[in-house]
């Protein structure tokens, strides 16, 4: 029986994997659903990644960017207008409201991070 079927394998431009590429880095993303989307098979998806990884590609992955963010000063903060940290916390039936002054937002960071361990 003779197939139609070409033999052999796929090629894929430089700006197709770099599109995929950065499709998957979205967040939230899956690469399998972004693979079969565009019709191609996820181990060759993950593969393009592994390879922008070790830096054998130019496809390789943008680096993540980072915004700035500004922070107020402690004294900013306790002149605004909201009286306090609030956080309301929430276990089946049970609720628990906290309020912790602004000037104790260090302690306030503490005992969350106990609390969340």
């Amino acid at each position: 029986m003779a197939s139609d079927k070409a033999t052999g394998r796929r090629r894929y431009s430089e700006e197709l994997k770099a599109e995929v590429m950065a499709e998957c880095d979205a967040p939230g993303a899956s690469v399998a659903k972004v693979a079969m989307s565009r019709g191609i098979n996820a181990n060759v998806v993950h593969r393009w990644r592994q390879l922008a990884r070790e830096g054998e590609r130019a496809t390789a992955v943008k680096p993540r960017e980072f915004v700035a963010v500004a922070i107020a000063s402690q004294a900013a903060m306790q002149t605004s207008a909201c009286g306090g940290i609030e956080v309301e916390l929430r276990r089946g039936a049970v609720t628990m409201k906290v309020t912790w002054p602004v000037s104790a937002a260090a302690d306030f960071a503490a005992w969350t991070r106990e609390l969340l361990r």
